[in-house]
């Protein structure tokens, strides 16, 4: 069985990505309410009890608002680095100390024939953290949160098979939008988020002879779109010489509908 994922849910009010093989599943965040999570395991036909962990990138409310409940609920491990769990150890509540597992930054840990790698990203949270998922193979890349992509980032993500891959705001909206500045501020700072432009840019960089599918994620519900992301990801990639539709192909997620149980 191949390595096979779904973003449950992705944006403003909320993220969660599922990822499985034969033998293990993790959820990567849970920034929706128990009842909530459920719903979405409901619609790609899996349980939540079957889980080996939730894998949490950082401690802000839409990644981690229903780690708590769920832990408790079906016996979880949690999965971070000891910063992240200092920052959002009062925000979930009591966690049994069994469940509260260390993933330390730009470490490896495998189950089975599962690899996970993790890497660290600027943003403005304590020790924010994406992974890499690597299956027989196949390469899965997972990064929704980070103001910029150094180079040290990108060489530890390039040449994936698929990526989840953050294309927050679209600049002008974010810049005539009704947020306060100070707000604007931190999303336009290396500590925010990357536009779809910036976004674009990155993933020129990236995307390799094995690349075949990028997922648009984390799209800002007040300063993006969805069909605006796609356009203009589009057109930077084809301004440094990538094709959509022709080298690999670009999806949309949603903030309350998963995508389909794929193939990486």
């Amino acid at each position: 069985m191949s390595l096979h994922f779904s973003v449950l849910a992705s944006g403003s009010t909320g993220n969660a990505i599922y990822v499985e093989t034969e033998e293990h599943s993790f959820l990567v965040d849970a920034g929706f309410s128990g009842k909530q999570m459920e719903g979405l395991f409901a619609q790609i036909d899996r349980k939540m009890e079957n889980l080996s962990g939730i894998l949490v990138t950082h401690e802000h409310s839409d990644h981690i608002k229903g780690v708590g409940v769920l832990a408790r609920k079906y016996k979880l491990p949690i999965f971070t680095n000891e910063k992240t769990w200092q920052a959002m150890d009062r925000l979930v509540g009591e966690i049994p100390v069994e469940q509260k597992c260390i993933f330390g930054m730009e470490s490896v840990k495998s189950y089975g024939s599962l690899d996970i790698e993790s890497f660290g990203v600027s943003h403005d949270a304590a020790e924010p953290m994406f992974y890499v998922f690597h299956h027989e193979g196949k390469k899965l890349v997972v990064i929704t949160d980070t103001g910029y992509v150094s180079d040290r980032v990108k060489g530890i993500i390039s040449n994936a098979d698929t990526y989840v891959f953050e294309s927050n705001h679209d600049v002008q909206m974010l810049r005539m939008g009704h947020y306060p500045w100070n707000t604007k501020r931190r999303i336009l700072s290396d500590v925010g988020h990357v536009s779809n432009e910036d976004a674009a840019l990155a993933m020129s960089e990236v995307a390799g002879d094995r690349t075949k599918s990028i997922y648009l994620a984390h799209l800002s519900l007040d300063n993006n779109m969805k069909d605006l992301a796609r356009m203009s990801v589009t057109q930077t990639l084809q301004s440094r010489g990538l094709i959509v539709g022709e080298q690999f192909s670009l999806y949309d997620t949603d903030p309350k509908i998963p995508t389909a149980l794929t193939a990486v």
